[in-house]
């Protein structure tokens, strides 16, 4: 378990994040605990990632939106709010918002792995974020005050480890075929052609896409894609060149991977950089992939 804190011009800030138990297996990925007391809404622009959220807050809430939704922030907006929401698979950023004081646990899986806790098609949450109880009935509202009951984090990590257990037990199994061919995406980081699944697998590329929309939630063409962009976001916050991050991570050339980071962002690359340069704070919420940038 690793933890940071700090304190800005805004307020102060803790995060901790954790292995989840090896009993839980590869699907389950990490485990993010956060306590923000700010004295500003803050907004921030959230990226695909390739990998289902849960979120589960004991105090405050969160609205979120496409890039394109809601207002200034602090100001009255339309888009939803939600104490307890999943972040089903997509392709394109979108735009989160919190009062400033917020507290609770985010839980990050593979889209095979949700599709076995969840209990529902990942077709089904294409694009969608939805409240945690639409999935986990009664159970979600038992994990947040489980969470809020907990004196440490490592004491909430282990109620979101039992939680997923049971849930695990009872689930669906996803196809073994299917939890290969997404690790092979994860590795390649999106650069496997569908042809090299459909031949190692022995299923068709259309059988393949069928199955992909229904356990991972995105067809293996849009996981790639996003999978490609997630590579690319590392390199250029690495300091890399876009030119050489475009021809690293299978682009045409420069101006391919603009247009699709752009489409997927709703920025530049330039615009993007800047805005996590002048964050104060850790901003990415998963090891290893490059997720928010804050909005002034």
């Amino acid at each position: 378990m690793r933890g940071s804190q700090g304190t800005t011009e805004d307020g102060s800030w803790q995060t901790v994040t954790a292995a989840p138990s090896r009993r839980l297996g590869p699907g389950v990925l990490s485990y993010r605990g956060f306590r923000l007391d700010l004295i500003r809404p803050q907004r921030r622009i959230e990226i695909a990632s390739g990998m289902i959220t849960m979120v589960v807050n004991i105090r405050g809430q969160v609205r979120v939106g496409s890039l394109d939704t809601g207002a200034a922030p602090g100001s009255p907006s339309s888009v939803p709010s939600y104490t307890s929401l999943v972040n089903g698979p997509r392709c394109e950023a979108t735009m989160g918002e919190h009062g400033g004081r917020v507290e609770g646990v985010e839980i990050h899986l593979a889209p095979w792995m949700a599709y076995s806790v969840l209990g529902d098609d990942m077709a089904q949450l294409r694009g969608r974020m939805l409240p945690l109880s639409d999935l986990l009935g009664p159970q979600s509202r038992e994990l947040a005050e489980q969470l809020a009951e907990a004196p440490r984090w490592a004491d909430r990590f282990a109620r979101v480890d039992a939680l997923l257990g049971r849930r695990r037990a009872e689930g669906r199994a996803p196809a073994p075929q299917v939890v290969w061919a997404w690790s092979q995406l994860v590795r390649s980081d999106g650069l496997v052609p569908l042809d090299r699944l459909s031949e190692a697998t022995g299923w068709s590329t259309r059988h393949i896409e069928l199955r992909f929309r229904q356990q991972i939630g995105l067809s293996p063409k849009t996981a790639s894609r996003v999978l490609r962009i997630q590579r690319a976001l590392r390199m250029l916050t690495g300091g890399a060149a876009p030119s050489a991050a475009a021809a690293a991570c299978g682009f045409y050339d420069q101006a391919h991977l603009h247009r699709d980071f752009k489409a997927m962002t709703g920025c530049t690359p330039r615009e993007f950089l800047a805005r996590r340069s002048t964050s104060g704070r850790p901003v990415d919420r998963m090891p290893g992939r490059v997720t928010s940038a804050l909005v002034r």
